[in-house]
């Protein structure tokens, strides 16, 4: 074979590798693209439906307070732009929206609209202006004994230290917390209702709060009654001294009179 003929022969093998590469590389993109870009083409689309379902559920049920375009209406309901979707999610899950009447404060009811549509007006508010969310998956994964400690120091003051609530100033209070679920305690956290500071990430991380839920849905809301058989409300020290002190002094009190009238 003469030289110009293993010339061309190598010219075509090139030319053949760069095609195969190509293709190859093509082959790889659009693998890639079949991967991923259909399930967010979906994400969209679902969360376009949910964003459309919550825009009526408001219409419905919540523009004569909050107006129009959530923009608030005097006396009567303040702007939700910019509030997001933990906040709606705190208020509408635990039935404290829509609200029946003006109060010093929202109070606990059963909630008006089921799981899926707090969803749908959770996506309608947090399209409007953003604001914080409540993460997916579990938020019960925290260090117990670190949650306790974080309780005490951020929650205790306003919540008591067995969660069981307190009476704020002007008629307010803090709520219990045996109800509440661990997506309501973390909305709390991140949106701040009423009188609520609101927990940044910079003040208690997402781990941190996680610590916080687990430690109040494992230690205050299922065991009962950690510290005897008798359920003294869990209300601290003092009001088992005060008891202890009572039942004593009457016992005393009898063995006294018993011892008297023997002698």
């Amino acid at each position: 074979m003469t030289a110009s003929a293993v010339s061309r022969v190598g010219d075509r093998f090139r030319r053949s590798s760069g095609l195969v590469v190509l293709l190859l590389g093509l082959g790889l993109m659009a693998g890639i693209y079949t991967a991923f870009a259909p399930q967010s083409q979906a994400d969209d689309a679902e969360t376009s439906i949910a964003v459309r379902e919550g825009q009526k559920l408001y219409n419905e049920g919540c523009i004569s307070c909050h107006g129009r375009n959530a923009q608030g209406v005097p006396d009567r309901g303040p702007s939700l732009i910019g509030v997001g979707a933990a906040s709606v999610e705190f208020q509408v899950s635990t039935g404290r929206m829509p609200l029946a009447r003006q109060e010093a404060q929202a109070q606990r009811k059963p909630p008006r609209y089921n799981t899926e549509q707090t969803a749908q007006l959770a996506a309608f508010i947090q399209s409007l202006g953003g604001g914080p969310q409540v993460p997916e998956g579990d938020l019960r994964d925290g260090d117990l004994a670190q949650g306790g400690d974080l309780f005490r120091v951020n929650c205790s003051s306003c919540h008591g230290f067995a969660g069981n609530g307190g009476a704020l100033s002007s008629g307010k209070f803090a709520p219990a917390l045996t109800e509440a679920t661990d997506r309501q305690m973390y909305a709390a956290m991140v949106s701040g209702p009423q009188n609520m500071p609101v927990f940044g990430d910079n003040e208690l991380t997402p781990d941190e709060k996680r610590e916080i839920i687990t430690y109040i849905s494992v230690q205050l809301q299922q065991d009962k009654d950690p510290g005897g058989l008798f359920n003294l409300g869990r209300y601290g020290p003092t009001t088992e001294g005060l008891a202890i002190f009572v039942v004593g002094i009457t016992i005393l009190v009898f063995a006294a009179l018993w011892i008297a009238g023997k002698s």
